[in-house]
């Protein structure tokens, strides 16, 4: 009886950890061209063209690679991306991107981890995301906070 859950919950986590480490369950083909958006669950190889945006399962399972051969024309939203071709379009809520050697992005990237190899290029922002939203202080800032936290009192600013 409770055997049963046990295993299931292996199998999915079995099939989540093979999802993340690069099965392909769907492939688009070099000589194939997509026009319009995509949304897929598991893996997605992309060595043909894509005009349209990507959308990952709702699991956060999903992983997309696109090949050297590859190009996307759309936005991305897909937690694990790895890019070896081009991209013209952002990537929103990447949680680990991956740039290989040629890899040419034009747009913005979010990510939370980052992989960039040498030859990879970026022409866009860089946006990092983190557990913990932060707020850093710009430098005409950073004299009175440490003024402040000297004094023991917390850094406040008021802007009017």
């Amino acid at each position: 009886m409770f055997g049963n859950n046990k295993q299931a919950k292996q199998a999915k986590q079995t099939k989540a950890s093979r999802q993340t480490n690069g099965q392909v369950d769907t492939l688009i083909g070099r000589n194939t061209h997509v026009d319009g958006n995509i949304e897929f669950t598991g893996g997605l190889y992309i060595d043909g063209k894509v005009t349209g945006s990507i959308q990952g399962g709702p699991d956060g399972q999903a992983m997309l690679s696109i090949s050297e051969h590859g190009m996307v024309e759309g936005d991305i939203h897909v937690p694990h991306v790895v890019i070896n071709g081009r991209l013209v379009g952002n990537i929103h809520d990447g949680q680990n991107v991956e740039l290989l050697a040629n890899a040419h992005v034009q747009g913005n990237i979010q990510y939370r981890l980052l992989q960039m190899a040498v030859g990879a290029a970026i022409s866009g922002q860089l946006l990092q995301q983190s557990e913990d939203a932060r707020q850093l202080a710009g430098p005409d800032q950073n004299e009175s906070q440490d003024q402040e936290l000297a004094a023991g009192m917390p850094a406040y600013e008021s802007r009017t």
